[in-house]
């Protein structure tokens, strides 16, 4: 692979009064473009977070952000870098973590790890080994590649609420 194929994954977006940390696993090619969490349209995460929320939904991601925010969720990936043509998880080579530990130690507030998709569950076993902190959840992926509908993404979704 071309030393261009090295991705880097966002800062977390979290503050003191975080209650959920949301995982996924890197950034997509639009998310990385655009420097934005979750920037393709199909993916439904954005779709899920105003529904659960019975916020208006709106394309503007400093707004989106402030959603977040005023729902104590926090949102960053467990890789923090890595080679990867395209968007698959399944092209992922050479990753490495981001300190997970770290940010929990740092933000004790986080109550429950919602997992966006297995390869975020997964790489979040290998980071923490089996004693997690807090309960971890592995939700189906909001990628438009997982072809639950989102009805049924949502209903998995909402598990969240009992957290907050």
């Amino acid at each position: 692979m071309a030393i261009s194929d090295r991705i880097s994954s966002f800062p977390p977006i979290i503050d003191a009064l975080s209650e959920i940390l949301i995982l996924g696993s890197v950034p997509g090619v639009r998310s990385l473009e655009r420097q934005q969490y979750y920037a393709h349209p199909q993916n439904a995460f954005w779709k899920i977070i105003f529904e659960l929320f019975d916020e208006p939904f709106t394309e503007d991601y400093t707004a989106r952000i402030r959603i977040l925010k005023r729902h104590h969720i926090a949102l960053w990936d467990v890789i923090d870098t890595c080679e990867r043509k395209g968007s698959l998880d399944s092209e992922i080579r050479n990753e490495e973590a981001n300190r997970i530990g770290e940010l929990l130690e740092n933000y004790p507030g986080i109550k429950a790890i919602f997992c966006n998709g297995g390869k975020s569950y997964k790489n979040l076993q290998k980071i923490l080994g089996k004693e997690y902190p807090v309960p971890v959840f592995l939700m189906p992926s909001t990628s438009p590649l997982h072809t639950v509908p989102l009805a049924k993404k949502l209903e998995s979704w909402e598990k969240i609420m009992e957290y907050l």
